[in-house]
């Protein structure tokens, strides 16, 4: 390292040696200290950038660091409609499914309805009123439970004709819808009202044994009082 700061000097004295012989390289070196002749300037301003060389390029280096996100940028153009999807859970359609669920608890009461109206036999019409019988025997509270559960209630003679139209449908001894249950000796309508119609047999009714409230008609078409726990023909009517 030691040989730069000195090649000026040697230059000297190669040049002094060959202009004058009366000076020698020695006496220069004597006049020329280390100090002197180093390097003792400023960095000069950096040069411009040189042509890429000629040789093989080397290898790429690592991918620096991942720089800082930018700006959001402005909102696209708006894409295509699509198309029309489902229809969602709405108030409308909700009230159209329980419409639809109430129409179908409907139709299996009508359907059980007719069943249960399927098992009596044809009845029989009498001016407004049809009367159907299964000519099944039952106390006087399943007949009323049975004509209830089918939309009618026990039949209930309200002239001869209809009478005779019970008579006729129930081929037997049949409860009919009149009872004195509330006020002894006072026969009503099971549907309200007092008696309008009779026909009853000779010497009835008769409270036998104090226990007779509910009304049979027998196979004549006469009625007679009887106790409510004993089993009978039961008859339903329906508005015709």
């Amino acid at each position: 390292m030691l040989l730069l700061p000195l090649l000026p000097v040697l230059l000297l004295c190669v040049t002094g040696i060959s202009s004058s012989k009366s000076q020698t390289c020695e006496d220069a070196l004597k006049t020329c200290s280390v100090v002197a002749c180093g390097r003792d300037g400023r960095d000069g301003p950096k040069g411009e950038k040189g042509e890429p060389g000629q040789g093989l390029r080397g290898l790429q280096g690592p991918p620096g660091k991942l720089g800082p996100p930018g700006n959001v940028g402005a909102p696209g153009s708006p894409g295509p409609k699509g198309q029309k999807g489902d229809s969602g859970h709405n108030a409308e359609i909700e009230a159209k499914v329980r419409q639809l669920e109430a129409e179908i608890r409907t139709l299996k009461s009508e359907l059980e309805y007719a069943k249960k109206l399927h098992a009596f036999s044809m009845g029989k019409k009498s001016g407004k009123k049809f009367f159907v019988s299964n000519h099944e025997a039952m106390p006087f509270s399943k007949v009323k439970a049975l004509c209830t559960g089918l939309r009618g209630t026990v039949a209930i003679p309200r002239n001869a004709e209809e009478n005779k139209a019970i008579r006729e449908v129930a081929k037997g001894n049949a409860f009919i819808g009149i009872t004195d249950e509330v006020t002894e000796g006072q026969f009503m309508y099971v549907t309200g009202g007092r008696l309008t119609y009779s026909n009853w047999k000779k010497n009835e009714p008769n409270d036998y044994g104090s226990g007779e409230d509910c009304v049979v008609i027998v196979d004549d078409g006469v009625w007679n009082d009887i106790s409510c726990q004993s089993s009978f023909i039961a008859v339903c009517e329906f508005p015709a």
